[in-house]
């Protein structure tokens, strides 16, 4: 099935999409800051596992159908900003309500649950229209059309996967080298309002953008 797949021009492209900064990367990083290294790699987890969901969405050509329709299209461009302009507010109210604790006295990031970090970065990524837009240009010009394309899908989306798991994983390692420096009440303040305007931003950007 694969005798003939061009690895090469797939791993270069598929490579630069991950490392471009975007919503992913803001978004580990933040959760890295916020509740340590388990937050930021079940973030990461949650993001990767969506770009399966993408994969067989465009295998099966459901995205055909979601991109021909402008309604279906603009909703799912709102749910996507709507959900990322939340994320955003939530790191502007904590830093606007974050106390100005003595530096010694932090000793230890927030306990976040498993399954809010997974959540916010599987939706964040399944919300992502664009990313489904990728997909369904970029897939199929990799899937040999004498074979099932869903397998051939998710393969592609495996290998996605593993990079980008690898590149976030990164991302979340330099926030814990760093951890010490980030826990210092006004670097925690000043990232939590960044991370919160670029999430904004990103979201603003969505609204804002055409339909394909």
């Amino acid at each position: 099935m694969f005798e003939h797949f061009l690895w090469l021009p797939f791993l270069i492209t598929i490579t630069a999409l991950t490392i471009t900064p975007g919503v992913d990367s803001v978004l580990v990083i933040r959760n890295s800051a916020r509740g340590g290294s388990k937050d930021g790699m079940y973030t990461s987890l949650g993001i990767c596992l969506g770009l399966f969901a993408h994969a067989l969405i465009s295998a099966a050509g459901l995205s055909l159908i979601l991109l021909s329709s402008a309604e279906l299209f603009t909703l799912l461009k709102l749910a996507g900003a709507a959900y990322l302009i939340w994320l955003g507010v939530q790191s502007i109210r904590s830093a606007l309500k974050h106390q100005t604790l003595p530096y010694e006295s932090v000793s230890s990031v927030a306990e976040v649950s498993v399954f809010r970090s997974l959540r916010e970065g599987l939706l964040s990524n399944v919300l992502n229209p664009k990313t489904i837009v990728f997909y369904m240009a970029f897939l199929p010009q990799f899937i040999d059309p004498d074979h099932p394309p869903i397998p051939q899908a998710l393969m592609m989306a495996g290998i996605h996967f593993v990079l980008a798991m690898l590149w976030q994983g990164g991302l979340v390692l330099m926030v814990k080298r760093a951890r010490v420096w980030l826990q210092q009440p006004k670097v925690s303040k000043t990232l939590d309002s960044i991370t919160g305007l670029i999430l904004v931003a990103f979201g603003a950007r969505l609204v804002t953008s055409s339909a394909p």
